[in-house]
């Protein structure tokens, strides 16, 4: 299986890069190779490459930039992704496009599953949500929602020397440095494992799962106070967590309070997503390790 991947030397793009290489010939895109909403350089990108995968984990994922900078989300979030359903149809290639949980209103009290109508309450989740429409104008397409994404190039920096990480990478990093922490009680999610994610993902694709859309993330949901404090208490820390409201921090984006999403049909599917405390427990063996494996 010949795989192009955009967007691969971000978090998610580096493990699926790792994943997909596994047992075939990957096709690795940096934004600084392709600039993805240039709609001719992407075509043309994916036509050399004949690709059978085309996995876009290109994003703008700046919630809060997106509502000063719509265009660009846009862009990004949308227009390129339906020149990659177009590149996708021109060469008979299955795309993966991956949106958010951030595309509902976290106004219910149980996960989400596909069948729920979204209701986007920013710039950000506007753009993901249309990027969903154009990614299912591919002939076969797999929308992946995906949530709170910890791990992948965060345990070790990559081949550029950085580190990437998102909000639990960044906790644990707090605490690995006994610096104190501060978790919302009242935003509910789904931490992801990306390294499950990447999994799951290429074991859609390679037995030729129904397509169309999914919930890919780990099984299970808590706070994000719960999460740090589950973090916490793994690493031996656990007074480093402190409580504290979302409605006590300005943001400039609405965010859903709750976004717990239900695996289900991913699952169902044959896809394998532990829960997200089992995720937690191997990511931070292998946080805890990685001086170890570098010294």
């Amino acid at each position: 299986m010949n795989t192009l991947v955009t967007g691969a030397a971000g978090q998610l793009g580096r493990e699926i890069c790792r994943c997909f290489g596994r047992d075939g010939q990957v096709v690795a895109l940096t934004r600084a190779e392709l600039d993805i909403t240039d709609h001719a350089a992407l075509v043309a990108a994916v036509d050399d490459a004949r690709p059978d995968v085309i996995v876009n984990c290109a994003a703008y994922n700046d919630v809060d930039g997106a509502e000063t900078d719509p265009v660009t989300a846009m862009r990004v979030n949308s227009v390129a992704v339906r020149s990659l359903a177009t590149a996708a149809q021109r060469t008979g290639a299955t795309l993966v496009h991956y949106s958010t949980d951030f595309v509902f209103d976290g106004q219910t009290d149980r996960p989400y599953d596909e069948s729920v109508e979204p209701a986007p309450q920013s710039v950000y989740a506007s753009s993901k949500l249309i990027g969903e429409w154009f990614a299912a104008g591919a002939p076969r397409h797999y929308v992946l929602r995906v949530e709170s994404l910890f791990g992948g190039g965060a345990e070790t920096p990559g081949p550029d020397g950085r580190r990437l990480g998102s909000t639990l990478d960044r906790i644990v990093d707090a605490l690995l440095d006994a610096r104190p922490v501060k978790g919302f009680t009242d935003r509910t999610v789904s931490p992801s494992y990306v390294p499950d994610v990447a999994g799951a993902t290429k074991r859609l694709v390679s037995q030729s799962a129904p397509d169309g859309l999914y919930h890919c993330v780990n099984e299970g949901y808590a706070t994000w106070y719960d999460v740090a404090r589950v973090a916490a208490t793994r690493l031996g820390c656990e007074s480093l967590v402190t409580p504290i409201r979302s409605d006590d921090v300005v943001m400039i984006a609405s965010r859903p309070k709750y976004c717990a999403l239900s695996n289900e049909k991913i699952v169902a599917a044959g896809a394998r997503l532990p829960t997200w405390q089992d995720a937690l427990d191997r990511y931070l063996t292998a946080r805890t390790a990685a001086p170890e494996r570098s010294a």
